[in-house]
């Protein structure tokens, strides 16, 4: 099989393409500014705003699965309207799908969210990420969108390097203790992924862990992992700060995780010992 992960040099991307590869899938990636660092890659420059270069990259590579690990923030050309259009290319293609999506389509105003919950994001990323998963099930009912929630990697993950740099002293900030999240672990995730595209699933999943936490809670979890001085994390409240989106959304994955031999595990889980 023929593996295409679009937003390769990523930090899921990256996961995505040493797990293809390790299941001795051909593997090919694509990237925005510059390739990945992963040897036996075919690497392809791709803008997801260029229809041409979709539809071109789609031919070049013949990949039987794409998985849209690309993020574009808030940035409806990139992360709306691309995911769509790559959608239709891999439709055209026959090529099945995976897109990854984002617990941030929820409010946050009924805390708890399955699959069978409608999104109400309340900000632009939010609603760029709901509309490209509307889109893409309209022009490939096969499709999967998979919604998961924080990423966490053993020392690779954004979030992980700024408790590090708390812990230090090196940046300011806070880590929000009223902002709560499902993180799940980055080859956990990527192994998911990969399982859902190479059974008949389709429509929407949850791949989040089991493990409701605070970002500061996280925090303290991946320091004392680390080494570190818990102590030194500063905390903060989100509800008192200028930051817009949900506080409370946990994304509940049962139902996906029933259908997957591939175990989502908990922060407290992940993070007693690296992997």
């Amino acid at each position: 099989m023929t593996v295409l992960v679009i937003g390769g040099s990523g930090f899921l991307g990256t996961e995505l393409i040493r797990q293809a590869a390790m299941a001795g899938h051909a593997t090919a990636a694509t990237y925005a500014t510059r390739p990945g660092t992963t040897s036996h890659v075919s690497w392809h420059l791709l803008d997801l705003r260029d229809p041409g270069r979709v539809d071109a990259v789609m031919a070049e590579v013949g990949a039987d699965l794409v998985v849209n690990a690309s993020s574009g923030d808030a940035d409806w050309a990139v992360t709306a309207r691309g995911p769509v259009r790559l959608a239709m290319a891999a439709a055209k293609c026959g090529s099945r799908l995976v897109h990854v999506s984002s617990d941030a389509v929820f409010s946050g105003a009924r805390v708890h969210y399955d699959e069978s919950c409608l999104p109400d994001p309340v900000t632009p990323y939010g609603a760029a990420k709901a509309a490209a998963e509307t889109g893409i099930l309209l022009v490939h009912p096969q499709a999967v969108v998979a919604r998961t929630s924080l990423i966490i990697g053993d020392g690779r993950s954004e979030h992980e390097r700024l408790v590090h740099e708390l812990a230090a002293g090196t940046r300011d900030g806070a880590l929000f203790t009223d902002d709560i999240r499902c993180p799940v672990h980055v080859a956990d995730l990527a192994a998911a992924l990969l399982e859902l595209a190479c059974g008949d699933a389709a429509g929407v999943h949850h791949l989040a862990g089991p493990d409701a936490v605070s970002r500061h809670e996280l925090g303290t979890l991946i320091a004392r992992r680390d080494g570190l001085d818990a102590s030194r994390l500063p905390t903060g409240l989100r509800a008192h700060s200028t930051l817009p989106g949900a506080l409370d959304v946990r994304l509940d994955s049962r139902a996906t995780q029933r259908k997957l031999s591939t175990t989502l595990r908990g922060a407290h889980q992940f993070c007693t010992t690296p992997t």
